[in-house]
């Protein structure tokens, strides 16, 4: 097995199976790898240090009775948006939060993969923004630059992975929450199908946005831990017929018609692809043409599609917001935000649902000519950490849409999208691009993805040590 660092989830999988490390050991490791850079990195809310040591000793248990399972005793970590049996939900926000008693289903479904849960990541309030920063737990950083934000609002996650803290980590994605981290720290973010990985206890999250997604380093890794979350509890209302992520990974996606999508997708506010983005976008789109696929320039017909996510957005936050156990410890932001969702929470938001329907026929026809898109994932590098901060609402809103106007379409769709790193940029800043598809589309986008790493190979860069292990300076 290789180092500890570089050791991936298939990878740690295969050796815990033949018995080469023992699920201690690794666990171990990520123990002591999280705990000597939080003060650098600042990833974890919550570390399970003696819960986890405990149930590596469990499947190492197993293991030795020859259980064998996907994940059994592989360490991963999930976002403090989701339930882990006798561990608080805070969710990003202040204050004392209670445990909760039961495993949500997709974290469920990880430890029936027999996965050691190591800790929870770090997300802003909420999910709401584009980095992982508050009063709640400080700032997380970006393993490449620490001076930069890792993104948001799966920020502690793929950081967590950036690093090699943990292989693999479950993140959320409500307006490319898994996929503007991945693209800020060069990760694989996959971005499911809705439904594909189950949000339960809810449902539905922020009104059928926001889904459950997955961070690796490779392709590989980013599917075995879709395959192993993805599932539904009895009562969800979105079901999607199942896929082999892993096995897509393995096969020729054949040659297709690719959409090179530079344009970002209506706004209110203006937005503008930065020049150096871009250029690595295009080389993106160049090494696709050189793989054989027919790649032009092609924009969907989003129109105004930006007017169906608001009322669905600030309605689901509205409805955090009257759960919060603590509202006067909510940023000021969060507040103003969830009154407008209040007010967009009846006839608008009943629209923008019903609208959806259509927003699939009008765009769907757009997958009869080509069949992926590749778009920016965000039209800039990563934010210095404290950018934004301290900002007002509108002039949040402003930056969030002026570096991130690419990602949300795809919630509002609920299709598949695939982050995959693009390369770096002044400075030595990661940035990525998406690969997106139609319903269900997540075996193809996933092939596609794999065939692109199987030649440009860029999980073989790391960042620098030095701005994993020191503390940042105050």
């Amino acid at each position: 097995m290789t180092s500890d660092r570089s050791a991936g989830l298939a990878e740690s999988a295969r050796a815990l199976a033949d018995g080469e490390v023992t699920s201690r050991s690794l666990v171990e490791a990520a123990l002591a790898r999280i705990e000597a850079t939080q003060t650098s990195l600042n990833a974890f809310r919550i570390v399970r240090t003696e819960s986890a040591l405990a149930e590596a000793e469990a499947a190492d248990r197993e293991l030795a009775a020859g259980v064998r399972k996907p994940l059994l005793g592989v360490p991963v970590a999930v976002k403090d948006d989701m339930d882990v049996a006798g561990e608080p939900t805070a969710f990003g926000c202040r204050g004392e939060f209670p445990p909760v008693a039961k495993d949500g289903e997709a974290v469920r479904r990880l430890r029936a993969a027999g996965a050691v849960i190591v800790g929870k990541t770090n997300t802003c309030e909420f999910g709401q923004w584009p980095f992982t920063e508050g009063p709640a737990f400080g700032a997380t950083r970006n393993p490449w630059s620490t001076e930069h934000t890792p993104g948001g609002s799966s920020g502690g996650s793929a950081a967590a992975v950036a690093a090699g803290l943990v292989p693999a980590a479950l993140g959320s994605d409500g307006a490319g929450s898994v996929r503007i981290p991945a693209s800020w720290t060069h990760l694989i973010g996959i971005k499911p199908q809705r439904g594909r990985i189950s949000t339960w206890p809810r449902g539905e999250s922020f009104q059928g946005i926001t889904v459950n997604g997955t961070l690796a380093r490779t392709v590989a890794d980013a599917a075995l831990l879709l395959d192993a979350a993805a599932g539904n509890h009895d009562l969800d209302p979105h079901r999607p017929p199942a896929v082999d992520a892993l096995q897509a990974t393995r096969r020729d996606p054949g040659r297709l018609r690719i959409a090179l999508s530079l344009k970002p997708p209506f706004t209110a506010l203006p937005a503008r692809l930065q020049p150096e983005v871009r250029a690595r976008v295009v080389q993106l789109a160049e090494e696709l043409g050189d793989l054989g696929h027919i790649v032009e320039e092609a924009d969907p017909p989003y129109g105004q599609i930006g007017l169906t996510f608001v009322p669905r957005a600030t309605a689901g936050l509205a409805e955090r917001v009257r759960e919060a156990p603590f509202p006067t410890l909510l940023d000021r932001r969060t507040r103003d935000a969830a009154r407008l969702g209040g007010l967009l929470g009846g006839v608008p938001l009943r629209a923008a649902r019903r609208a959806e329907a259509v927003l699939h026929r009008r765009i769907g026809t757009f997958f009869t000519t080509y069949d992926v898109i590749l778009a920016p994932t965000t039209a800039a590098p990563p934010p210095r950490i404290g950018a934004l901060l301290g900002l007002g609402g509108l002039a949040t809103d402003r930056a969030m849409i002026a570096a991130c106007p690419y990602a949300w379409p795809w919630n509002v769709l609920g299709w598949p999208g695939v982050n995959v790193p693009a390369g770096f940029v002044g400075g030595g800043l990661p940035v990525g691009a998406q690969l997106l598809g139609p319903a269900n589309s997540e075996p193809l986008l996933i092939s596609l993805a794999a065939q692109l790493e199987a030649r440009l190979r860029w999980h073989t860069a790391w960042p620098p040590e030095h701005a994993v292990t020191d503390s940042p300076a105050a």
